[in-house]
């Protein structure tokens, strides 16, 4: 949609939407960002990629990257919480094709390093990377095996949660927790331009919008009648 045509539909919709929502959405899009994303490949337990969604949408990330390569991305509405309602995806799904190098290629395209996370003691702390030098994406794999091993040869550095006990490793959602918890904390109290553009912050609350008004697609096919 053209730029000034979604700002009169985003004018429009405004009228629809109470005080308190739209305070409350202006907050969440005050934090928002694209500087950070995660990407899951492989995830096959739909209550772990829920978790993970979820984790990403509180941690105020607007994008995540799904790889299917050999496993469907499945998800558990239970777990969700309808997180996933204001988060957009990107799913590599193709037949006969590495879904992984496709996804590399899209996100190196679009500026971002690539981090994969890995427990194997030469990768570097999460805690020592430094978040505000380059888009960052970070690659999470199958609970079972791991990244795959393009995915980890073609990454820019691996990466490690540093642990201490006799368990060498933690539950997907859990390192999602934990990394991005440290990121976006440093991001935060950087002073790297992180939030999205007026464009960005626009089409994304377009979208919101739509989803929370009532009948929002006859609203907005009516409205659009009186401007063209």
């Amino acid at each position: 949609m053209h730029s000034e045509k979604q700002h009169l539909v985003l004018q429009h919709f405004e009228k629809f939407v109470s005080d308190h929502k739209k305070q409350f959405i202006d907050r969440v899009l005050d934090l928002r960002t694209r500087h950070i994303t995660v990407v899951l490949e492989d995830i096959y337990q739909s209550q772990n990629s829920s978790a993970v969604i979820r984790t990403c949408e509180c941690m105020g990330l607007q994008d995540i990257h799904i790889v299917e390569q050999r496993t469907k991305y499945k998800i558990n509405p239970r777990v969700l919480k309808g997180a996933n309602k204001w988060i957009d995806f990107y799913q590599y799904q193709r037949d006969h094709v590495n879904n992984t190098e496709t996804c590399y290629s899209f996100l190196r395209q679009n500026g971002y390093r690539i981090l994969v996370t890995d427990p194997s003691p030469d990768g570097t702390s999460v805690h020592d990377i430094d978040i505000t030098k380059q888009k960052t994406a970070l690659v999470f794999g199958n609970e079972l095996r791991g990244v795959s091993p393009y995915g980890i040869s073609h990454a820019d550095e691996k990466i490690q949660i540093p642990m201490y006990g006799f368990t060498e490793s933690l539950n997907i959602s859990v390192s999602v927790a934990i990394c991005l918890n440290s990121l976006i904390q440093k991001l935060h109290e950087s002073n790297e331009r992180y939030s999205l553009s007026e464009l960005e912050r626009n089409t994304i609350k377009l979208d919101w919008y739509r989803k929370i008004v009532r009948r929002s697609d006859l609203i907005e096919k009516e409205f659009l009648r009186t401007i063209d």
